[in-house]
């Protein structure tokens, strides 16, 4: 078999599986709720951005996901790709943040407008949007790119 990587947003909450005696199943919010049934597993109830709705197991829902606002520079990256702003927890102006910008194009010194598509990466790039306005081409430095501090920025 290949391996694979998933990244994907989802909401999620803690939640307990639970089970009675005559294999009936079901998912609890509380931990008073699920005290109730004989045999219950921690776990978390997750909605996916469909709006599908399942259980997945505590120990395979941790090793799997991270909270929005405690992501790597990759996941960073692939939120700015999904549509998502993204901002380090440190940087220090109000209203900061990355995002992907698409269809990019600029006026030459001729007055001819030219539209960006390079071969490898096409028509986009990473903007920062600071209190002074916007850095198209904005670039990562080594403490970014290392730090475990990125979130979504709603």
């Amino acid at each position: 078999m290949e391996k694979y990587i998933g990244t994907k947003i989802i909401e999620a909450e803690p939640a307990f599986y639970c089970k009675d005696g005559g294999g009936n199943t079901a998912v609890a919010l509380t931990r008073d709720a699920a005290d109730t049934y004989p045999d219950v597993r921690e776990g978390y109830r997750v909605r996916y951005q469909d709006g599908y709705e399942s259980w997945s197991p505590k120990d395979v829902f941790e090793a799997a996901y991270r909270r929005t606002d405690s992501m790597s520079f990759g996941l960073a990256i692939e939120a700015a790709k999904a549509g998502h702003k993204i901002q380090r927890e440190g940087w220090n102006g109000k209203g900061q943040y990355v995002e992907l910008a698409t269809c990019i194009s600029y006026k030459n010194a001729s007055g001819e407008v030219v539209n960006v598509n390079h071969d490898a990466i096409g028509n986009a790039a990473l903007a920062f949007v600071g209190t002074s306005g916007v850095q198209l081409g904005w670039l990562a430095s080594q403490a970014d790119m290392l730090a475990d501090d990125w979130r979504i920025v709603e």
